[in-house]
């Protein structure tokens, strides 16, 4: 059953709207859906171009928190801050409040212009049932399908609006980028891991870096080279992947900060699957991949071959990544951002915002353990505590921190499980090659054949779940958002919530600007309602 009204239940993005000469996108909106939606539209927001403003509007909020920090300072020493301590001495305070005062006038211009034009040809459509909204996502409005496009409206705080601009060639063109950036960015990990793998052979380590033969001699030295190193490397370097992925996620077009994340995740788990597992796994030359994938029928015995070659490494990389979860517990990062704020006495910090949680960097990383040890639960059943070791770590670890560090950002409404589920039966379809192949290479045909039906059976049990649960998580029935909307018709509450839902979908670039009274207030708001006396 849906729970209690919210906005995005009775709103739906329409992007592509088509404009006339001498007709605002306003105009449009209002009288198509009028038009066609008679009985049910309720109202509509125009979304504005407010790039310019929204920068504008990120230094006064910049300066407004160094304004909070330097007053605090001075409160707590006595003293005034000076710029680092170093070049100058004049008093910041007085030179922050001149700069927010001039900032403040340029916003108010420019929320004044941006009102009065810069329009931009998408607009959110609120309507008076949940059934007309989902009617209106779910039905092609044009004959043009480049037209009046409708897709799910985002929670009012989960939009991200920088990117409403974007045309619907724009958007295609930015997928296409995306997707050869992807690609390259993975070509280009490739060799990284080769190279990482090239560390954990101390033959052609010495072959490539002739110089270093008497140092690898050493026993100590070699070990550490060989055995810890190379996973150190990989997740070092693995943990820059994160932020590039949602960049290119957000080079896509997404109009919510949960559609972002979402794609990063998708792109990140690809990511992941590819170059930390298969890569180091087929890391012995380009032609044994080549190989594979020209003769399928030998994946089986190749990874039965191949797997159990790397369990070491897989043993260290699963060890240590014991120290970054434990770091999660910690947040050393952003111990070391405070007190770095705490010397400098004038950098942006922001009490007021817990963060949230990185789904789309945590996700992919909790799966690849799980493949990790399903791939490896036959050939190196070894890795399997060091495997449970690490989830039980992160199943503590996480739960405190859902619980007392991070807030939720958004609600997907379960959406990433699927991620989940699916990369659990791809695990799982891997597992059965594996124990195919091992049996094949110990000469056991009666094994092998009695394995044989296991991957066709966990793929038809996939297609019976997506049949089954899947649409449950791509749409709202008939059945639940009829009975939802005569369940709410006579409630008294709901004329209020219509009134509110008029202005739900206003971008707070757009909404007066106003600096806290008393800057020594450090959770006050930096957008409020403008005073009568200003």
């Amino acid at each position: 059953m849906i729970s209690k009204p919210l906005p995005q239940h009775f709103t739906v993005l329409v992007r592509a709207i088509p404009v006339s000469d001498g007709v605002s996108v306003g105009d449009a909106v209002d009288k198509f859906f009028k038009e066609y939606h008679a009985s049910t539209y309720l109202s509509h927001t125009i979304v504005r171009q407010t790039g310019k403003l929204r920068r504008l509007l990120n230094d006064a909020e910049s300066i407004c928190t160094k304004l909070t920090n330097l007053n605090h300072v001075r409160r707590s020493t006595g003293d005034p801050p000076r710029k680092l301590g170093l070049f100058s001495r004049n008093d910041l305070v007085g030179e922050y409040q001149k700069r927010l005062e001039d900032l403040e006038e340029n916003v108010r211009m420019e929320q004044s212009d941006a009102t009065r034009r810069q329009e931009i040809p998408a607009a959110f459509v609120s309507f008076r049932s949940r059934y007309s909204a989902a009617n209106a996502v779910y039905i092609r409005q044009s004959d043009n399908p480049t037209e009046w496009q409708t897709e799910e409206a985002p929670d009012p705080h989960d939009v991200y609006w920088p990117f409403f601009s974007t045309s619907f060639m724009e958007r295609w063109i930015a997928k296409f980028v995306v997707f050869v950036a992807s690609v390259l960015l993975i070509l280009v990990f490739l060799l990284v891991v080769a190279f990482v793998q090239g560390l954990t052979y101390l033959e052609q380590l010495e072959k490539w870096l002739p110089f270093l033969r008497n140092i690898l001699e050493i026993a100590v030295v070699s070990q550490l080279v060989t055995g810890y190193l190379p996973s150190v490397i990989l997740h070092v370097l693995s943990s820059c992947v994160p932020s590039i992925m949602k960049l290119f996620s957000t080079m896509q077009g997404f109009v919510s900060v949960s559609g972002i994340e979402q794609s990063a995740c998708n792109k990140m788990l690809r990511f992941t699957i590819w170059t930390a597992f298969f890569a180091n796994v087929l890391t012995g030359s380009a032609l044994v991949q080549f190989e594979i994938f020209l003769n399928p029928k030998e994946l089986p015995s190749k990874l039965a071959v191949l797997v159990p070659a790397q369990a070491s490494f897989f043993i260290a990389y699963v060890v240590t990544s014991w120290t970054s979860i434990t770091s999660e517990l910690t947040q050393i990062t952003a111990l070391f951002c405070h007190l770095w704020g705490k010397c400098a006495k004038c950098c942006k910090r922001d009490y007021s915002k817990a963060p949230s949680m990185p789904y789309y960097s945590e996700i992919p990383r909790i799966l690849l353990f799980g493949l990790i040890g399903l791939a490896y639960f036959i050939v190196a059943p070894l890795i399997l505590p060091f495997v449970l070791v690490y989830f039980c770590l992160g199943y503590f670890i996480f739960r405190n921190q859902l619980f007392n560090v991070y807030a939720p950002k958004y609600d997907t409404g379960g959406k990433f499980w699927p991620v989940v589920h699916n990369t659990t039966i791809f695990s799982l379809v891997v597992l059965h090659i594996i124990a195919i192949g091992v049996f094949g290479i110990k000469k056991l045909p009666l094994a092998s054949s009695l394995l044989l039906p296991l991957p066709p059976l966990t793929l038809l049990f996939n297609e019976f779940c997506r049949n089954r649960f899947l649409p449950i998580f791509e749409a709202y029935s008939t059945e639940s958002l009829l009975k939802k909307d005569r369940e709410e018709q006579s409630k008294p509450d709901m004329a209020e919530f219509f009134s509110n839902l008029v202005t739900a979908y206003c971008d707070p670039a757009l909404k007066p600007f106003q600096r806290a009274s008393n800057s020594d207030e450090r959770t006050a708001p930096l957008l409020a309602s403008l005073s009568s006396s200003r």
